[in-house]
């Protein structure tokens, strides 16, 4: 009897947490990473006052990636700006992206050998996108998506890990291009890309940007 109830708890605690970055960002890529966390892990991830990365400025972020990344099973997809823009053509719907995403991530860490029957992720669509997508690989998992969902010690983990990669990856594109690729999709992030069309051409812009966002427009306008 004690130790069905021993049991039950620690099966509730494991779980794998999936979150995205670079969704709303024009420049950069979006990467989508998940975290396996037990028991264990859930006592050293709170000690580590792990939270959602929105609420943790980029460096802390940095700081925080490679200790969660030590001590917790994880998996980390870039999808850098030429594939995203690859992908977008084809599947035109960036939720099935982040699904397809979602899947892979899920899938890699499942590969490694983490047991686990149980994910948890920001609600952003159909879930039934992610299912098919692993059970195509013949991969079964309960998922969960919730409002708010970086609550979730294990989602707030994941979402530390994908801005973390975000960010360095970003800086990466800004060294390729010569030009500080700022955050977000404002004005800036506009006069940024204009500067990339003026010193390599708009050709340039598939590789650092997403080009189904209205920035694309805005800017190309002018540019003849």
């Amino acid at each position: 009897m004690n130790m069905m109830t021993a049991s039950q708890p620690r099966a509730r605690i494991e779980r794998i947490g999936i979150d995205e970055s670079g969704k709303g960002d024009y420049f950069g890529p979006l990467v989508i990473a998940a975290v396996f966390v037990d028991a264990t892990t859930q006592g050293e991830l709170k000690l580590m006052e792990v939270r959602d990365s929105k609420k943790i400025s980029d460096g802390r972020i940095l700081e925080m990636a490679p200790d969660i990344k030590t001590i917790c099973p994880h998996s980390v997809i870039a999808i850098g700006p030429q594939k995203y823009n690859e992908l977008y053509a084809k599947i035109k719907n960036l939720n099935r992206l982040l699904a397809w995403g979602h899947a892979k991530a899920l899938e890699n860490l499942l590969e490694r050998g983490v047991t686990c029957e149980r994910a948890i992720s920001d609600q952003f669509g159909d879930e039934r996108l992610i299912l098919n997508a692993l059970q195509e690989k013949g991969r079964k998992i309960v998922l969960e998506q919730r409002p708010k969902a970086e609550s979730d010690l294990a989602v707030a983990a994941a979402s530390v890990l994908a801005r973390a990669e975000f960010l360095l990856r970003l800086k990466r594109l800004s060294g390729e291009v010569g030009t500080t690729l700022p955050k977000g999709a404002s004005p800036v992030v506009e006069l940024a890309a204009k500067m990339i069309i003026k010193k390599h051409g708009r050709d340039r812009l598939e590789s650092v940007a997403k080009l189904h966002f209205k920035t694309t427009q805005a800017v190309l306008t002018g540019f003849s």
